[in-house]
């Protein structure tokens, strides 16, 4: 799969569901979009994977669902392994070893798709930014050849998609232009991808792309940054809101340094608007603004 959707439990798919549902290639973009505003927040969707993306299986049910354990994306609060959540097997594929010597590649273009050939047939579309590959050999012609899960023979996608894994760690401006590409994109619970996505799965992905694995849900992410004293933060650095009492329920990236009058701006996936935005703190925000962080390892 592209993009696989970890979900609540086999009882909690829906009928508009079945296109993120199909065994080999799903449709993410039908299913987002034939959902009403009121479906793409509902709570039967947890997470979603990336192609490659490793798990452990915990249960393999008679009616083809199996449990597991997102290990890439930590969960603290939920299981010390990763994201616990459900996916129909014919999801899965066997986890299999990098050829040696190897420099894993990951996904640099918002959205692309694996070919079965340079300008041959599309095999996979719809794979996203941040999905990590293993090449298969040089480019040719403006396309690099990469192993893909499932597939026998390596596929074929443009090698400007492609960008070498960091070997340092990013700075903030580098995450936060990330962030920025995913502008516009609909806001959808759970959502970790270029077609829907949310508050923490923005944060998740953005980081991602540069090796850096944050936490999936925004009061775990908090747990896993460095607080600021509000003032010092940064472009790239993170803004955190609760209502008093609650935990954390919201995640913004900081675009801007705060301005006069408390005015502050950020990057974020909002519920209320569903969709991606860059803004000033509405008066509610400010109002539950609980404290800026800074991911580490990041540089300035």
């Amino acid at each position: 799969m592209a993009v696989a959707t970890l979900w609540a439990g086999p009882e909690a798919v829906r009928p508009v569901d079945e296109p993120a549902l199909a065994p080999r290639t799903t449709d993410i973009p039908a299913w987002i979009s034939a959902m009403t505003a009121d479906q793409q927040v509902g709570d039967c969707v947890l997470s979603q994977l990336l192609l490659g993306e490793r798990v452990l299986i915990e249960e393999i049910r008679p009616d083809g669902w199996a449990r597991l354990i997102a290990t890439e994306q930590p969960a603290a609060k939920l299981d010390p392994r990763g994201y616990p959540g459900w996916l129909p097997v014919e999801q899965l594929a066997p986890a299999t070893t990098d050829p040696a010597g190897e420099e894993p590649v990951v996904v640099d273009a918002t959205v692309t798709a694996l070919f079965a050939t340079p300008d041959g047939d599309p095999v996979l579309p719809g794979v996203i930014l941040g999905t990590r590959l293993t090449p298969a050999g040089p480019a040719r012609d403006g396309w690099s050849p990469v192993y893909a899960p499932g597939h026998d023979h390596p596929l074929w996608l443009p090698a400007d998609h492609l960008a070498p894994v960091p070997s340092r760690p990013p700075s903030a401006v580098e995450v936060l232009a990330v962030a920025n590409r995913l502008l516009d994109v609909i806001y959808l619970w759970g959502g970790v991808s270029a077609y829907g996505i949310d508050c923490s799965g923005l944060v998740h992905l953005a980081w991602r792309r540069f090796g850096v694995r944050l936490p999936r849900d925004a009061d775990d992410q908090a747990n896993a940054t460095t607080p600021l004293p509000l003032g010092a933060e940064r472009p790239g650095d993170l803004y955190f809101f609760a209502r008093p009492g609650r935990n954390i329920h919201h995640i913004g990236i900081v675009t801007a340094e705060p301005g006069y009058g408390d005015n502050r701006r950020m990057l974020h996936a909002s519920y209320t608007q569903r969709r991606v935005l860059e803004e000033s703190l509405t008066e509610d925000r400010r109002a539950t603004l609980v404290g800026a962080h800074r991911v580490r390892p990041c540089t300035d």
